[in-house]
């Protein structure tokens, strides 16, 4: 069942999104070669409940930690450990922070250090990639128009693999809702949009071939080839108009710019 939320409600659920917006940026202020991913999500975790949130994805179907942490050949749902960011590295957190009674839920990926253009530009086409399918996220079209417009530009003109196994969704009170919102797909297919959806739309993009595993931990999905992979989200609303971007890149942007540790990957 599609939900859809009053102006009200919109209210209350922006400002979860845009903590999300925040907490990434309080661990990009930081982040650094020889830091733990651990340590990493003890700083989005802390940031989130010393803002009056409770991090979405902790104990979410038995996820043990606040943040998802991804690093280069992983997709999503990493787990957070003892490994150490070391000087080209990728590393993907996706964010999640309940207040309110609403969910946020944002997805961002940093590059350490020093890394190559060939890095660079998986980044830069995965991120735009997502802002193409927010621009189909309009009253009228269909699911399949997002999905269709990320998949041509990141799989027909650049030739990177888009994950199947994994989508976007609506949100709202529950974490996951419906609709799935895949990143492939045909044009003029899937549910219609309308005013009041909220879609987290989140490009997973591989720099190799699509096809990924599932690891015995029950969360954590690599590439099958163990080529890089980037993930990037926005939480959208639909409205009469142009898409309203509930999440915000904003805070994550000045941060990654300005710690001498990130590389800056965006045009």
């Amino acid at each position: 069942m599609i939900h859809i939320k009053s102006s009200e409600e919109i209210v209350l659920m922006r400002h979860s999104c845009l903590l999300v917006g925040e907490a990434h940026a309080a661990a990009a202020k930081e982040m650094k070669p020889g830091m733990s991913t651990m340590q990493v999500n003890n700083i989005v975790e802390t940031f989130i409940q010393d803002h009056g949130g409770i991090p979405s994805f902790k104990n979410y179907n038995g996820f043990p930690f606040a943040t998802c942490i991804s690093m280069n050949d992983a997709v999503v749902h990493g787990f957070p450990g003892n490994t150490e960011l070391k000087d080209g590295d990728v590393i993907s957190l996706d964010i999640g922070v309940y207040k309110n009674g609403f969910h946020g839920d944002s997805a961002y990926t940093y590059a350490i250090g020093e890394v190559n253009e060939e890095t660079k530009k998986l980044l830069r086409i995965t991120k735009e990639a997502l802002y193409l399918g927010i621009q189909k996220a309009r009253s009228g079209n269909r699911i399949g128009d997002i999905a269709s417009a990320i998949q041509e530009y990141a799989e027909k003109q650049h030739g990177y693999g888009v994950v199947r196994e994994l989508v976007g969704h609506g949100l709202g009170k529950h974490l996951h809702e419906d609709p799935q919102v895949p990143n492939y797909g045909k044009r003029g297919q899937g549910p219609k949009l309308k005013p009041g959806m909220v879609l987290a739309i989140e490009p997973m993009i591989n720099l190799g071939k699509k096809d990924v595993d599932f690891l015995n931990d029950g969360w954590t999905v690599l590439t099958r080839d163990r080529k890089l992979s980037a993930h990037f989200e926005h939480d959208v609303l639909i409205t009469k108009a142009d898409p309203d971007i509930l999440s915000s890149f904003a805070p994550i942007e000045q941060a990654e710019r300005n710690n001498p540790n990130l590389s800056w990957c965006h045009n």
